[in-house]
């Protein structure tokens, strides 16, 4: 094939890498775990071994590499500044440094390398291709193994001034007082309203601690008055922030999606539910709509940044 970016996708279980062409289409994929617990080098080897395994494949031109992980990332360097320790040794971590020195001679001259994090991708995806396209603003909520936030305005990701800005997952909420949340304080949504955060909520109502997923609680629901109580409580968590957030930013759009978020309808009618009953009477038509694009959100925002790139650079 000719030219293409890769888009990648560090998440704290598994890491994907595509190969996308010129016109956006996703020709391939690979996807390994993310060896989060060996450390950053260990990760960055991965990257580069899943991208050369997809470019030898199929012969490409790599242009850029857009990349999208897990953490506060410095956009202007490509640099990890903060970081839970899921991905242990990823803050200070020099990303995109890392990731061109790894692929070496299979990128094309000064082929640019494009950091974000995850979730601001997520968002960009959804704004371009899924359930936010059209809208002049979109708050992304991904509600998975932990809790991110992206922001889209004007059709550009909004990050802030210290690169933060979405991050709903540490905003302090009720309900989540008894729970640390992974950045080490107590009563953030992430602590209970991450997959991680329900199942350790759920254990904490005195829910069998042979339960070991968030699915397996799930499952659980229809039957186990305390598995229903952990899953509206950490629905209701979500949709009590996302008031709160959607108070603060005012968006046109709000998109929630991931892994928790999929689970149906006993954890979305509690989700919606405390957002309704939460949010002010002038945001009560705001819209929330599940993700349109699923795993292929981060993919789809980090592959349009790099093609970004590579026309400035050009």
């Amino acid at each position: 094939m000719a030219d293409a970016v890769a888009a990648v996708d560090i998440g704290g279980t598994k890491t994907t890498v595509a190969l996308v062409d010129a016109s956006e289409t996703i020709v391939d994929r690979a996807t390994a775990s993310t060896p989060g617990r060996i450390g950053g080098a260990a990760i960055v080897d991965l990257v580069a071994a899943l991208t050369t395994s997809l470019v030898e494949r199929h012969g490409a031109a790599l242009r850029g590499v857009g990349v999208a992980t897990a953490g506060v990332v410095d956009t202007s360097t490509g640099t990890i500044v903060s970081a839970t320790d899921t991905l242990r040794g990823w803050v200070g971590m020099p990303l995109g440094a890392a990731v061109r020195a790894a692929l070496g001679e299979h990128l094309e001259g000064s082929a640019p390398i494009t950091v974000q994090n995850d979730v601001d991708a997520h968002a960009l995806g959804e704004y371009l291709c899924g359930a936010g396209r059209g809208a002049s603003s979109l708050l992304t909520v991904a509600v998975g193994t932990g809790v991110g936030g992206g922001l889209i305005v004007e059709g550009r990701p909004w990050r802030g001034a210290h690169h933060v800005a979405g991050e709903i997952a540490h905003m302090p909420v009720p309900g989540a007082e008894h729970l640390r949340c992974p950045c080490g304080r107590m009563g953030h949504l992430e602590a209970i309203g991450g997959g991680l955060g329900l199942l350790r909520h759920y254990r904490w109502l005195g829910g069998d601690p042979a339960v070991v997923d968030t699915r397996a609680v799930a499952a659980r629901a229809a039957d186990d008055l305390t598995a229903g109580r952990a899953i509206a409580d950490a629905a209701g968590a979500v949709g009590r922030a996302l008031a709160g957030a959607a108070t603060l930013l005012d968006p046109e759009v709000i998109v929630v999606t991931g892994g928790v978020a999929d689970i149906g309808p006993v954890w979305w009618h509690p989700m919606e539910a405390a957002f309704r009953a939460t949010v002010i009477d002038a945001l009560a038509g705001v819209p929330v709509h599940p993700g349109g694009l699923g795993a292929d959100a981060p993919l789809r925002g980090a592959a349009a940044s790099a093609w970004a790139d590579v026309a400035v650079a050009a």
